[in-house]
């Protein structure tokens, strides 16, 4: 699509978080009225048919054990949060939706008389159970205690070339598994973004930090969209959602962050040297900016360690650019199919069949088509 000169010499962005904003009548990137404005992501929910191989891994990632029982295991950071994980034992290994953060038990019960749902006890608080458009189970919880910080080490001090601060004193960074601090964010994956980018603006209040969209395709709206908390002045993570159209609908990943570089590297170490699978790293984001590095879970969940992620506050506008597998990072190894989740196999037939057969969703071959070009490595 070309851009009009106009519409190109309007850009807000320029030098900004993104070199791109949005041309004239594109999304606006939050909703005018929102129903309440999530301040967290409180955890999130799997299924998986092994605790125990489920611990080991969650150790090695550098998760503490916040409870165990025989069918559940609870998982935490550092940091004083909610705990991160909630696993419950089953026979297949699945997400199981995602837990939010309201500001108050007024405002879950706002949610619920909006949505025509009950609201439920929820440990000291309150809770309601909700669904999005493409069909993920979503809970909002408010009024729960936050448990007490644990112990870490302090970020290592680093010597820049022209102000350095560590004299007389060598650098060693632990090598062990990482600290995980908290959960930062999830990645889904729908075949109706559409509907239901509307709906987390319009229902939790989330903001977005960034649109992609399919270079071929842009008068049909983005493709992706980067989400965080409307926290007003307060700096809030890049994203705490993001999400994507694709020809599945679940969850892609979720990220947990750690102290610094050295947390990240050395962690993917101990990963290695424990068998774990590394997907894709260590490299620095563009949107977002994280550094990152991704694994496979013994169920082959994708999950990230991060460091050094942006934080925005509420008066910036989204950011756009060209959905590509070269735009996913500004330094590191290339992509891997693995990450992109374009394998060749069966699965991704019959995904890409059905998607096409439902004539519900936002999936046609024109959009296929872009995918993979997009995506292509």
């Amino acid at each position: 699509m070309d851009v009009p000169a106009a519409a190109a010499r309007t850009d807000v962005h320029h030098g900004l978080h993104s070199e791109l904003g949005a041309l004239r009548g594109e999304h606006p990137g939050r909703a005018r009225n929102p129903v309440i404005k999530a301040v967290a992501l409180g955890w999130l929910e799997f299924v998986k048919p092994d605790l125990d191989r489920a611990e080991r891994f969650a150790r090695d990632f550098g998760f503490a054990v916040h409870e165990r029982t025989p069918d559940r295991l609870t998982l935490r950071g550092t940091f004083s949060a909610l705990p991160c994980l909630v696993i419950r034992r089953g026979r297949d290994a699945r997400f199981a939706g995602p837990t939010f953060v309201a500001e108050s038990v007024a405002d879950v019960r706002r949610l619920a008389r909006w949505a025509g749902a009950n609201t439920l006890p929820c440990g000291g608080g309150q809770a309601v159970q909700l669904t999005d458009p493409s069909g993920m189970p979503v809970r909002v919880v408010a009024g729960l205690d936050r448990p007490p910080a644990l112990a870490e080490r302090d970020p290592l001090e680093l010597n820049p070339g022209t102000k350095p601060v560590r004299i007389n004193t060598p650098q060693r960074a632990p090598r062990a598994a990482a600290q995980v601090q908290r959960l930062g964010h999830l990645v889904l994956e729908t075949t109706k973004f559409r509907r239901a980018l509307a709906w987390y603006l319009e229902a939790l209040g989330l903001i977005v930090s960034d649109f992609l969209y399919l270079d071929d395709l842009r008068d049909r709206g983005p493709t992706m969209a980067f989400m965080r908390c409307d926290l007003g002045s307060v700096p809030a993570d890049h994203h705490t959602l993001a999400m994507h159209l694709g020809p599945r609908t679940g969850y892609v990943h979720s990220a947990y962050q750690v102290t610094d570089l050295d947390a990240v590297a050395a962690g993917g170490e101990h990963l290695a040297e424990q068998g774990y699978r590394r997907v894709w790293g260590i490299g620095r984001h563009i949107q977002g900016s994280q550094i990152f590095d991704y694994w496979r879970d013994p169920d082959r969940m994708m999950v990230e360690h991060y460091a050094d992620g942006d934080l925005f506050d509420s008066s910036l506008e989204p950011g756009w650019a060209p959905m590509s597998a070269g735009g996913l990072a500004q330094w590191g190894p290339p992509v891997s199919r693995d990450f992109l989740g374009s394998t060749p196999g069966p699965g991704m037939v019959t995904a890409l069949l059905k998607a096409l057969g439902d004539k519900t969703n936002e999936i046609d071959k024109d959009t296929l088509t872009a995918l993979a070009k997009a995506m292509a490595v």
